[in-house]
């Protein structure tokens, strides 16, 4: 199936896998240097939403050469929801700057084997 893989709003969002399993979908994003304190997850309306804020770090500008590719400042990042999570029961953790979200299936979502018979 093809997933909405939501926007990206203006700045920076973190990188998101989205694995379809028979009785959940799991959701992983990227989000080094953050702690779960500085992340946030709603669900509401078939949508799931991140939050959070990567800070500065100060830095001392000692040298002649200076280059900064690293990303700060607050995201948010959106994600259209397949029909059949059960909102009540997600769960999210926090280990090693990923986030993991995992959002079961209701039982009529997970498909029902139709058993064939010879006519």
């Amino acid at each position: 199936p093809s997933w909405p893989w939501g926007d990206r709003e203006r700045g920076w969002a973190p990188a998101v896998d989205m694995v379809d399993r028979k009785d959940e979908i799991v959701l992983r994003a990227d989000l080094p240097g953050l702690t779960e304190k500085d992340v946030e997850v709603t669900v509401q309306d078939s949508m799931l939403t991140i939050k959070g804020e990567r800070k500065a770090e100060t830095e001392e500008k000692k040298d002649d050469y200076y280059c900064c590719e690293r990303t700060y400042g607050a995201f948010t990042r959106s994600l259209t929801l397949p029909a059949g999570v059960d909102a009540d029961k997600v769960k999210a953790t926090f280990k090693n700057g990923v986030l993991e979200v995992r959002l079961p299936k209701a039982p009529e979502a997970k498909g029902k084997k139709i058993e064939v018979k010879a006519a």
